[in-house]
């Protein structure tokens, strides 16, 4: 029997098997979930930044900041999955954070509160860390213009 692994940022193929296909993305109870996850992060990260924030005009400022790595898909999926991924990930702020308590940068904690936040915002809403496949195949769930792309292809291939 052989078995067959998909690269890192590959959302299955639009050839799959419609069952591979459809299932792609996290649904039901599940997607819930990490979307009230996503709002409780939003939420934790704005509360954190109240207290320790130099105001909300930087937050207002800042808040957006991450989707500037969007343009990373100018050079390509594979290239825009990477650099979306790299600014949409919670081992960002995480660092940041870190950075800032371990190492006495704390001018770094409000940049690192600001981060997760929008991260937090985008889970609440949907958004998920993306395939180099297309722009909407995320981990949380591929568009709807995406699914439909793929299953025209896998017909026409049929």
């Amino acid at each position: 029997m052989t078995t067959a692994y998909a690269p890192m940022f590959a959302a299955p193929a639009a050839d799959a098997p419609a069952a591979v296909r459809d299932a792609h993305g996290v649904v039901g109870a599940p997607r819930v979930v990490l979307r009230l996850e996503g709002a409780a992060m939003l939420l934790a990260a704005t509360v954190a930044y109240a207290h320790v924030g130099p105001g909300w005009v930087r937050f207002a400022a800042l808040f957006l900041l991450p989707d500037l790595s969007m343009l990373g898909f100018l050079a390509g999926a594979r290239a825009g999955a990477i650099a979306y991924n790299a600014g949409h990930s919670y081992v960002g702020p995480a660092l940041v954070a870190a950075l800032a308590l371990l190492g006495g940068h704390a001018a770094a904690l409000p940049v690192a509160l600001i981060w997760a936040a929008h991260i937090g915002f985008d889970r609440m809403l949907g958004y998920g860390l993306k395939y180099a496949t297309a722009f909407g195949a995320t981990h949380l769930a591929q568009n709807d213009a995406v699914r439909t792309h793929a299953q025209a292809v896998a017909h026409l291939h049929s």
